[in-house]
């Protein structure tokens, strides 16, 4: 395919999505990201100013794409989006000339396994409108800050995954740090972890490990991590970069470490008020609970820049995705659903995969979701398998399952079975998360 072919092909699905033509503008754009040249490129050439091409006329291009091809669309997959569509639409009509008396082949639905993350180009994500508007802003400013926080399994990991897709499409460079992936040793001290973390950012970046010629033992781990990140990254690479720190709460085990990372972050985040270099750093942090225990919080990055809190989906949420599983629903069917499962993302979404393959009614399935024969199984034994070796962290749920009314409970242990996604907070008190777990681990923790 040819870039005259993907212009008419990307013109003809804009103009049945909003009954007008490709701007010209927008055609400049997509004529050099076709032949890869980058927002300054293209601005250079045609006299636009990149900024406005850049988080103007390109933010609303790929957005409105995304929307008429029904994929997320960017500045550097457009072509394959294109190639895609266009496959779509010839591959019946090639059948027919190949099998002239067959039928035109049926495009079928097939549902998504809620494991993991939901892919960019999912129809399966439901957007939390106005959150992922408001982070794509923030990212765009010098500095910023955003930190997502939720229980497990309650969208943060995708939320995440869309602020570094759009990131990308804004040409910034971008370093995704999964905490949980760093080996025990990298924890021993603060020394290490940082000599790790900054190993670890410059390997994603493609650039050179310098810690043996930059790390001065006398001026210590944290200017020493600074001063690194200054000189050897920032500087190098001379453009905005996003990092993201996914899972942080692991740190939070580690006192010595914590209190000097995060404070470390906090100092970041306020040099880019004052130092240009620092304005190129824009940093996410992805998080669980709130056990900040003895962190100062004047210190850490837990109480400035944009806080996101993911919670449950809504009424109306839970109806669009009936309605993207294609399935038939009526307004008794939504409530008993939401009635046990609350509008927990992962629950509520693995209920409707297995109605969409028709293989369980929606009768069965609220019937034995509360019990071993039930789809939770293996979601609910994960749960109970830890409570098996933490038998004052189980005491504690109990108390909570079989009260009539909310209760308190000791601090450490609310926060890690928030931290699980178990609990809901009622001020100080907490309260199952939805009737699942209250009627599960009602019956299996007290036997």
């Amino acid at each position: 395919m040819n870039l005259e072919e993907g212009l008419e092909i990307l013109d003809t699905v804009v103009f049945s999505k909003t009954n007008r033509h490709l701007k010209d503008i927008e055609i400049i754009i997509l004529k050099g990201s076709w032949q890869g040249l980058n927002y300054d490129e293209i601005a250079s050439d045609k006299g636009y100013a990149a900024k406005y091409l850049r988080q103007d006329v390109g933010f609303k291009l790929w957005k409105l794409l995304s929307e008429a091809l029904g994929e997320e669309v960017n500045k550097t997959n457009f072509r394959a989006a294109i190639e895609r569509s266009h496959l779509q639409k010839m591959l019946p009509t090639q059948m027919q000339q190949l099998e002239p008396d067959s039928r035109t082949i049926k495009n079928e639905f097939v549902p998504e396994c809620p494991e993991g993350s939901i892919p960019l180009n999912s129809v399966f994500y439901i957007q939390r409108s106005p959150i992922e508007e408001r982070c794509y802003e923030t990212i765009r400013q010098a500095g910023s800050l955003i930190r997502i926080k939720a229980p497990h399994q309650m969208g943060k990991t995708s939320l995440l995954d869309r602020i570094i897709a759009y990131s990308n499409q804004q040409e910034y460079y971008t370093v995704r740090l999964n905490l949980l992936q760093a080996e025990a040793t990298v924890f021993s001290n603060l020394d290490k972890f940082l000599r790790w973390f900054c190993a670890y950012v410059s390997y994603k970046l493609k650039l050179p490990s310098l810690l043996n010629e930059s790390w001065d033992e006398y001026r210590g781990s944290i200017i020493n991590c600074t001063t690194y990140f200054e000189d050897n990254i920032l500087s190098q690479i001379n453009s905005n970069l996003v990092l993201a720190l996914d899972e942080v709460d692991i740190i939070l085990k580690y006192p010595e470490i914590s209190q000097g990372f995060f404070a470390m972050l906090r100092s970041w985040h306020e040099e880019a008020k004052t130092l240009k270099t620092w304005e190129n750093l824009r940093l996410i942090v992805v998080h669980s609970t709130e056990n900040y225990g003895a962190l100062d919080i004047n210190q850490s990055p837990f109480n400035v820049g944009l806080v996101v809190e993911l919670t449950e989906f809504t009424t109306e949420q839970v109806q669009d995705l009936y309605q993207r599983h294609q399935l038939d629903y009526n307004q008794t069917q939504v409530q008993q659903l939401m009635s046990l499962l609350g509008g927990h993302p992962y629950l509520i979404r693995l209920a409707l995969y297995r109605l969409a393959l028709a293989d369980i009614t929606l009768e069965k399935l609220l019937q034995n979701a509360p019990t071993n024969a039930g789809i939770y199984e293996e979601h609910l034994r994960r749960f109970l398998n830890i409570f098996k070796v933490n038998h004052h962290l189980a005491e504690a749920f109990i108390k909570v399952v079989t009260a009539t009314e909310p209760v308190i409970i000791e601090t450490m242990s609310a926060y890690q079975l928030y931290s699980m996604g178990l609990v809901k907070r009622v001020g100080d008190k907490l309260i199952p998360s939805c009737q699942l777990y209250q009627k599960y681990f009602r019956e299996h923790l007290q036997n």
